[in-house]
């Protein structure tokens, strides 16, 4: 019998992944992360693909207070800044079945380990998903992004990716995710922090030569802290990941900008200021002055838009 896949977070992500999941045949609840104590809702869901093609659910719609069930697989999907009240909600559960965190960021499991939680997997998230109206969303998948365990010497649950996988949505396994975890941590830093600053799409970088080299300063000084945490990555393998995005991703607008805009808090702490703070926790914060000044300037544009 397929495990019930609750997905954590009703934003673009949450939504398109649900919608996929559901048009998939899978049980599927979708758990709002950000409010509690509020009555069920169906709310019918569009999905616009780069394909031209259409997908289509009827979602089903909880709060944590009225989940009571702790089988199946807990899918987070909601904004990182979160996840300290999420791990709260599911250890009160006392659940022992897999959380995926479908999330990009550095060290954004902390509040789940702090918590205990061992069956923990996070996935690099190749996707993007924007909401055009209300009820619908146009979704590109950038490839299969990759799920894996965070205890590397921990078994694999299959039954996590085999869930979880569809053709619209799709997902592979990787036993050693952390090296991919920073490669995409790295993309984001630049993303996440000069599109938002000159309220440019995602297409910049392929397309202004100047602003692919400020990408290259800002991942050759993630590549020296990844470096020095015990990760060895090419700056050639970052620079290609990021000019694919660009391309894919062209016309779209990065989550932290669409954030400010509607004076959301982003999610740049897990980003250019971790970067920073791993950093100056190796002595080396002078080596991340350039991607520490742009976390902090977009910081300062966050909380100046709210």
């Amino acid at each position: 019998m397929a495990a019930r896949i609750h997905v954590i977070g009703a934003g673009a992500i949450g939504k398109a992944l649900a919608v996929c999941l559901a048009n998939a045949g899978r049980d599927i609840i979708l758990i709002r992360g950000s409010k509690d104590d509020q009555p069920d809702e169906v709310e019918s869901i569009r999905l616009n693909l780069s394909d031209g093609s259409m997908l289509q659910a009827n979602l089903k719609i909880k709060t944590f207070s009225a989940i009571k069930e702790a089988d199946g697989i807990f899918v987070v999907a909601s904004k990182s800044l979160a996840n300290e009240g999420i791990a709260d909600k599911l250890q009160k559960l006392a659940i022992n079945a897999p959380v995926v965190l479908l999330q990009n960021g550095l060290n954004i499991e902390r509040p789940f380990l702090s918590k205990g939680f061992r069956n923990l997997y996070r996935c690099v998230l190749l996707a993007t998903s924007q909401f055009e109206t209300t009820d619908a969303l146009r979704f590109r998948p950038v490839a299969a992004s990759p799920i894996g365990s965070i205890d590397s010497e921990a078994a694999f649950n299959e039954v996590v990716v085999d869930q979880l996988h569809t053709n619209w949505f799709p997902f592979i396994r990787v036993d050693h995710i952390h090296k991919m975890v920073w490669q995409k941590a790295i993309v984001n830093c630049v993303f996440n922090s000069v599109c938002p600053l000159l309220e440019v799409d995602n297409g910049v970088f392929h397309r202004e030569p100047a602003a692919m080299q400020l990408a290259d300063y800002i991942i050759e000084e993630c590549i020296l802290i990844a470096d020095h945490s015990g990760l060895s990555l090419r700056l050639e393998d970052i620079r290609n990941t990021l000019l694919s995005i660009s391309r894919a991703s062209d016309g779209q607008f990065i989550s932290t900008l669409q954030d400010i805009r509607n004076h959301r808090p982003t999610e740049i702490e897990t980003l250019n200021l971790e970067v920073a703070a791993i950093a100056r926790s190796l002595g080396l914060e002078d080596k991340v002055a350039i991607t520490r000044t742009l976390g902090e300037l977009t910081a300062l544009k966050s909380y100046l838009n709210r």
